[in-house]
């Protein structure tokens, strides 16, 4: 038996893949399958160039094994093997990768691919056993050897019995202590969980003997153990299946086995890219908003895959914010990952990716919104305000992306449209896409603001989402049409002959407005004769950029107290209220007040706004009525 020191640099390597490298100890089986079938691929590799091997398929898998009794974990696998030399070069020198040269060795090309790092995941090992034993026969060897060792004081190396090609790891699983419970990487249930999450689609079957209480041949009520060996993993992952093989049902059935969602998705995406960067993915659109979608529980992401073992649970970097209901996976030979395989090592080739998904995932759901309405409108229910916020957030980047899957309720399609659908329907003199801001299509139908507008003929988009109106703000136009609020107090739409009436209206009556100004004080920034008023008598038009829905909103934040619109009491002059303004400006200023007093909190009442005197409300109507 030899008995040699792992050289300076790796003992540091060593202590550190233990202690800090991986996030979660469950990783090291992760680890040893992928290299238990990288060793296997070598021969599949071998038999390729080689006319002496054949490569039975089903002659090759992984093996897991567990003893509890005696705190072995044992991981077998019908691979290459290894010899004395390369036992010594790829476990003894932390870091060097067998795999890397064996591809060197062999001038593979980018099309076989190799996926473990023996020497570096490999250590994982040591995070969960107290010493790791290896026994290995390589190809074409008639001698066997077996690597031992309990960690970074060093290892041995001895010959050994063994009659077939393989390796076999045995690692002896630590004691429990406070923190940590080892006894879970013997129980059964949590070996196969990690194996299903992790290491699922490994090519190779992944066998494990397991006890199932069945009843006894025979009898009817004696039930006995049996042990039968079953192969755990699904090898084969659905993203490399042909689409054309695959049903709407395969897609469902993945998308509930992943726990996706608990609903059923909208649509599925699957795309095989083989450009500049190879990857294939399957990615859902849901139908249903999770519970705790708009909570900082929520987290987005998709699964990483690097050939077939998953790397990351959530890779944020895969999807933009705007897109964060996306649920799915994401599989790449090509991805350049850190030593411990759970960090990108360079981000180029996911930027490229995650690029690639989010034009892919736009094209989709526009394909969605043109062939299935229905479909794209329940979509659009629960997630079109995620979409209206990726316009708002970081200063309208992204509006382009977005704009062209917006909707919202038209007044005279009585349904939601698009804007590209309203701006096809607009009369050639219209100058403006219009919009009208409220709780509900209800509450925006009586608001009456919209008089003017509804009756030229014009559609009017209604804003009931407090998102809405702060996303068109920044969104500012469409197609080269600007949008209006039917708020605005300039609606763009008198002609030079109601512009010469409104100015003789306003001359005429500019004492009383004036005065009803004053009495109001800053309450309101000015009184105006309505250009738009047609049956009521008084309404609120804003000033400015900010609108009153925006300053209710803001009003209702935290330290948003002093946003104010800058409001404008407008006056319908045909309406018989306006005669009893004139009659009191002439002969009643008193009840001018009350009168003025009275309108003011009408027009804050119609939009939804708190009379901030209650009391002296009432005592007003109760002085008009005597």
């Amino acid at each position: 038996m030899e008995t040699k020191e792992f050289k300076a640099e790796s003992k540091r390597l060593l202590d550190l893949m233990i202690n800090s490298i991986y996030t979660h100890k469950e990783i090291f089986l992760r680890e040893l399958i992928s290299n238990a079938s990288d060793a296997i691929d070598k021969i599949y590799y071998k038999a390729l160039t080689d006319e002496s091997l054949t490569f039975d398929r089903d002659s090759y898998f992984i093996k897991i094994s567990a003893d509890k009794d005696n705190r072995v974990l044992k991981i077998t696998d019908t691979g290459i093997g290894m010899t004395k030399e390369e036992l010594e070069n790829n476990l003894g020198v932390i870091a060097k990768s067998g795999s890397l040269a064996f591809k060197k060795e062999n001038d593979l090309k980018d099309g076989y691919d190799i996926i473990g790092q023996f020497g570096v995941g490999f250590y994982a090992a040591f995070m969960v056993a107290d010493r790791v034993t290896v026994i290995s026969k390589a190809l074409g060897s008639p001698e066997a050897y077996k690597w031992e060792s309990s960690g970074a004081e060093g290892y041995t190396i001895e010959p050994y019995e063994k009659e077939t090609v393989g390796t076999e790891i045995i690692l002896k699983i630590k004691e429990n202590t406070e923190d940590e419970k080892y006894d879970e990487y013997l129980e059964e249930y949590r070996l196969k969980g990690i194996i299903k999450k992790y290491s699922d689609f490994i090519r190779y079957p992944i066998k494990m003997d397991i006890k199932e209480n069945r009843l006894k041949e025979g009898t009817e009520d004696e039930y006995e153990d049996i042990i039968e060996e079953k192969t755990i993993n699904s090898m084969v992952p659905i993203w490399r299946k042909n689409k054309s093989e695959l049903t709407s049902e395969d897609y469902e059935k993945f998308y509930s086995e992943k726990h996706y969602g608990y609903d059923k998705p909208v649509k599925h995406i699957h795309i095989i890219a083989d450009g500049a960067v190879r990857y294939n993915s399957i990615l859902f659109i849901p139908e249903a908003i999770p519970f705790d979608y708009y909570s900082k529980e929520y987290e987005k992401g998709l699964e990483l895959y690097s050939n077939g073992i998953l790397i990351m649970n959530k890779c944020a970097d895969l999807l933009p914010d705007y897109f964060s209901f996306v649920k799915g996976m994401v599989d790449s030979e090509d991805l350049s990952l850190n030593i411990s395989r759970e960090m990108l090592q360079h981000d180029r080739q996911l930027k490229l990716i995650a690029k690639n998904i989010k034009n892919k995932i736009k094209s989709e759901l526009l394909d969605l919104m043109k062939k299935d309405r229905e479909k794209y409108e329940k979509f659009y229910k629960s997630f079109g305000r995620q979409l209206k916020f990726g316009i708002y957030n970081d200063f309208g980047s992204n509006k382009d992306m977005l704009q062209d899957l917006l909707m919202f309720y038209s007044s005279t399609e009585k349904k939601l449209v698009t804007l590209d659908e309203y701006i096809s329907r607009m009369p050639e003199e219209q100058k403006y896409i219009y919009y009208a801001v409220g709780d509900s299509v209800e509450r925006i139908e009586k608001l009456p603001q919209t008089e003017l507008v509804a009756e030229k003929g014009y559609e009017i988009l209604y804003f009931t989402e407090d998102i809405d109106e702060f996303a068109i703000k920044i969104l500012m136009s469409y197609k080269e049409k600007e949008f209006k609020s039917v708020s605005s107090s300039d609606l763009g739409i008198d002609t030079p002959e109601d512009k010469k009436e409104d100015e003789a209206e306003e001359k005429e009556n500019k004492e009383l407005f004036d005065y009803m100004k004053n009495v109001l004080k800053d309450k309101v920034k000015d009184v105006r004769a309505s250009k738009r008023l047609k049956q009521h008598p008084v309404c609120f038009s804003n000033d400015g950029e900010l609108s009153i829905e925006m300053e209710k909103i803001l009003r209702a934040m935290p330290n948003g107290q002093d946003i104010k619109a800058d409001k404008i009491l407008e006056i319908n002059v045909n309406h018989d209220v306006f005669d009893s303004l004139k009659n009191a400006y002439e002969s009643d200023k008193e009840k001018l007040d009350l009168y003025t007093n009275l309108l003011y909190n009408q027009a804050m009442l119609i939009e939804g706004l708190q009379v901030s005197d209650p009391v002296e409300f009432t005592n007003d109507i109760c002085r008009i009525m005597k």
